[in-house]
């Protein structure tokens, strides 16, 4: 048994052994590559299907390997904290719940080879039947418990209309460098779901109602927003310190879409060995800088190659070497390089180290070709909440987008329904 598939299997085992714990968009083996989610055709948008609508999803990764393998994905139904609710097949998907992932493609003309895999969600004539929120897992055929890689998805009925509002903090405490998220919650007189369903209208109870607003794609950004009063026919959620959310500033980014030259924010493109280097120009911090204002995706991903026509075979594989010249170590915290490009998670991946000789914070990824977005964030030691105001500061005028998400669940109901969500950037 190799190395790799050794430690999926024994995380598997402690997955199972803590007792459904809440599932994560991670990869779980150094072979998976560039995993993305997305509505087909719409590829910078969160995974978010309506209930009864025709969209599907499109799951892509790719393994690093020059042979192609077998390999299954599995559909689970959990609740609103994303742990598996124990929802059998039948119950959530008319069709089929799993099966093998038969679309794929080789690598071509690259200096790393790997294998593209494709999947749309749910299968050809296969339709959800209950909304809330799913997790993907692939894993090989012969192995269906050894998981590679899983990814979340949600599936909307939109039977209450959120009304999100961003807003000055209510607490007017350092205004320039917090906005504040606030919820109200009515009935959508346009809610008309397949009868087939059988879904009836949710009560405007706040007992059996949870809204959950999340920063961009940043797991320690979210907040279950307490129920605050009524205005009018509304629910509102709103004026409690779990609404404000600390601005940041806009994402850093780099282009490694050429491969040729040295392109946005890299200073150095080399081949060695038969693997290729990008060096990206030294990092500052910007906690004390002025708010500079350009485009740039909030954490997102987009594959791209310049001189290529297939980007999903055809672009290369490259070592991303970042640097944060700093004179001492921070003995207080550590700092983390997150967005897509790490899934957002703070773990060794994402950790930098730091280099005494060079007197910089730095870490190594290996990413597919194409434009990155990301923070540094500074985790204080003994904390569980990072900060950007160490690193990149924090700024009103920063467009953040807030997802939120509104569950349903009454004393009858056997799982949490998600009745309406909204994306909104301020």
């Amino acid at each position: 048994m190799s190395s790799s598939r050794y430690l999926v299997i024994l995380f598997f085992l402690g997955w199972m052994a803590a007792g459904a714990q809440p599932m994560a968009d991670s990869n779980y083996s150094s072979l998976v590559g560039t995993v993305t989610l997305y509505k087909n055709g719409v590829e910078l948008e969160a995974p978010v299907l309506t209930l009864g609508g025709d969209d599907r999803l499109l799951l892509r990764f790719d393994i690093l390997s020059a042979e192609a393998s077998y390999y299954r994905y599995r559909l689970r139904h959990c609740d609103s904290r994303w742990q598996p609710d124990g929802m059998e097949p039948y119950e959530f998907v008319n069709g089929f719940d799993e099966g093998p992932i038969d679309n794929y493609n080789s690598s071509f003309t690259t200096l790393t080879d790997y294998v593209n895999y494709y999947q749309y969600l749910p299968a050809a004539g296969s339709r959800l039947l209950l909304s809330g929120n799913y997790i993907v897992t692939v894993a090989p055929d012969d192995a269906p418990d050894s998981i590679l890689l899983c990814r979340r998805f949600c599936v909307t009925e939109e039977a209450l209309k959120a009304d999100v509002q961003i807003a000055v903090p209510y607490d007017a405490e350092a205004i320039r460098q917090r906005r504040e998220v606030d919820v109200d919650l009515l009935p959508n007189v346009e809610w008309n779901p397949p009868a087939e369903l059988g879904l009836v209208a949710p009560a405007l109870n706040p007992e059996y109602l949870r809204v959950v607003v999340r920063q961009n794609g940043r797991r320690d950004l979210h907040r279950e927003l307490p129920f605050s009063g009524y205005d009018r026919t509304a629910l509102t959620y709103r004026n409690r310190p779990e609404n404000i959310f600390p601005c940041g500033n806009l994402f850093r980014w780099f282009d490694i879409s050429n491969l040729r030259t040295a392109m946005y924010n890299v200073c150095q493109i080399k081949e060695y060995g038969g693997e290729t280097f990008a060096i990206l120009c030294p990092l500052e911090n910007r906690a004390r800088k002025p708010y500079i204002t350009y485009t740039a995706l909030n954490g997102g991903m987009k594959v791209n190659v310049w001189d290529r026509t297939e980007k999903q075979t055809q672009a290369d594989y490259v070592y991303v070497n970042f640097a944060l010249p700093v004179e001492r170590p921070y003995l207080d915290g550590n700092i983390y390089v997150v967005g897509d490009l790490t899934q957002w998670t703070l773990d060794d991946r994402s950790r930098m180290s730091y280099n005494p000789d060079i007197r910089a914070y730095t870490l190594r990824l290996i990413l597919k070709q194409g434009y990155y977005s990301y923070q540094l964030l500074f985790l204080p030691a003994g904390s569980s909440q990072p900060l950007t105001a160490t690193l990149e500061g924090d700024h009103f005028e920063t467009p953040n987008t807030y997802y939120t998400y509104v569950y349903y669940r009454a004393p009858n109901d056997r799982y949490d329904r998600l009745v309406a969500y909204r994306r909104t950037t301020s």
